[in-house]
């Protein structure tokens, strides 16, 4: 039919859809587009379609050397072209769902491999990271300055650190073990942040995540060198620092751009995922609730902001004591309360006295404020709204201890 007609078949098929994710917009809902490209697509055999400029230094190399694009090669365009049509139309439909609320009836998600990891959270598992098609991630534009590839608990736990080293406005370091934060501190520059941080679990520690959220100076490398360190995440470094820091040939020497707060919080489970909207941290102290006899001092309500926002990070149950803008005990992922208060009590000992404490959640009964207060903490933020809240009050009050009810809960699990 094609000869009687004096029909030419096209060899290659070229398309730049409209930028819709750039724009949305129905204008620029393309229609033409996707139909020449599925059609080419599926007509691989004997057609090449291009989506991607990035493939066309490839394609035009085989033709001139071969006259023509290698069937192993449309197959792959083939595959690609199918994978870019896909999100298109996710892109489309995400668009419409917006308009349904926060968490829509479906999601439409494509995801395209960004990184082979190292290996996944043991060395007999596969892992790698994804990123949404049209959207990049401040790990898209991370620079590894050093160190050996990332594993995913490398990955893992350094979003964890980045995302708490963040919420903080002056120099700050978070140091994170397991996913959760071992050493937090603010100071007067990043080097007194990074030694404040260390000391407050310097054993958990060793082998952990460091990050910071200012330029990195030779002094602060100096410090930070002798302590086994698994990645060593920040804006920048200085010259000198990074010379000392990549001299340590296990260590992975990361700078990144802050991290984007959008997005949802997700996990899987049998037959699908469990989603949420991220958890984010208000210090709204004006709306919180003074409920003891006595107040927190100024000093004291910036330690409780301060053991607020490292608690948030924390998992459940989740205990913080803090002092003069440093972590000095934090008690994580205990099945009670109590022991979460007494494993942050024993990490803080003696730096506990005269400082905060903040809780996760309500104090179900009055022993872990008890063992708050032997532990010598003079003022506590938690959200209150347990059926024994006059019992924890009054129990506050016995210590002399200033307490705040937030009124806003954040489970970490």
């Amino acid at each position: 039919d094609m000869a009687e007609y004096g029909i030419e078949p096209f060899d290659l098929v070229v398309v730049n859809l409209y930028p819709f994710a750039s724009d949305p917009s129905i204008e620029l809902i393309d229609i033409g587009g996707p139909a020449m490209v599925r059609a080419a697509a599926k007509n691989h055999a004997h057609v090449a379609v291009v989506v991607d400029p990035a493939d066309y230094p490839v394609v035009m190399a085989e033709v001139r050397e071969r006259g023509s694009v290698s069937a192993e090669t449309r197959r792959r365009l083939a595959r690609d072209a199918f994978a870019v049509i896909a999100a298109y139309d996710a892109e489309i439909a995400r668009w419409f769902d917006r308009s349904d609320g926060d968490l829509p009836l479906q999601f439409h998600w494509s995801l395209r491999r960004a990184q082979t990891l190292r290996y996944g959270e043991n060395p007999h598992q596969q892992g790698a990271r994804y990123t949404f098609d049209g959207q990049r991630s401040w790990w898209d534009d991370v620079v590894q300055h050093g160190g050996k590839e990332l594993s995913f608990l490398n990955v893992y736990d350094t979003e964890a650190a980045w995302r708490l080293v963040h919420r903080f406005d002056g120099a700050a370091c978070v140091i994170v073990k397991h996913a959760n934060p071992c050493g937090v501190a603010v100071g007067s520059d990043i080097a007194e942040a990074y030694l404040r941080a260390h000391e407050c679990d310097p054993v958990s520690a060793f082998g952990g995540i460091v990050a910071l959220n200012a330029t990195v100076t030779a002094d602060v490398a100096r410090s930070l060198a002798p302590v086994f360190t698994e990645v060593v995440v920040a804006p920048s470094f200085e010259p000198e620092a990074l010379e000392v820091l990549t001299a340590k040939t296990n260590l992975r020497v990361l700078s990144g751009a802050p991290p984007s707060e959008t997005g949802v919080d997700v996990r899987s489970l049998d037959g699908g995922l469990l989603v949420q909207q991220r958890d984010h941290v208000t210090l709204d102290t004006a709306a919180w609730r003074v409920v003891t006899k006595n107040g927190p001092t100024a000093e004291q309500l910036a330690d409780l902001c301060f053991a607020w926002t490292v608690c948030a990070a924390v998992s459940s149950n989740a205990i913080v004591f803090a002092n003069r803008g440093q972590a000095v005990g934090i008690g994580a992922g205990q099945q009670n309360r109590l022991d979460s208060a007494r494993i942050a009590a024993a990490r803080a000992g003696e730096r506990a006295a005269g400082g905060v404490c903040a809780s996760d959640a309500f104090f179900p009964f009055r022993d872990g404020l008890d063992a708050a207060a032997a532990a010598g903490v003079r003022a506590v933020v938690q959200p209150g709204g347990s059926v024994r809240d006059d019992e924890v009050i009054a129990a506050a009050d016995e210590h002399g201890i200033a307490m705040v009810f937030t009124g806003e809960r954040h489970f970490r699990h």
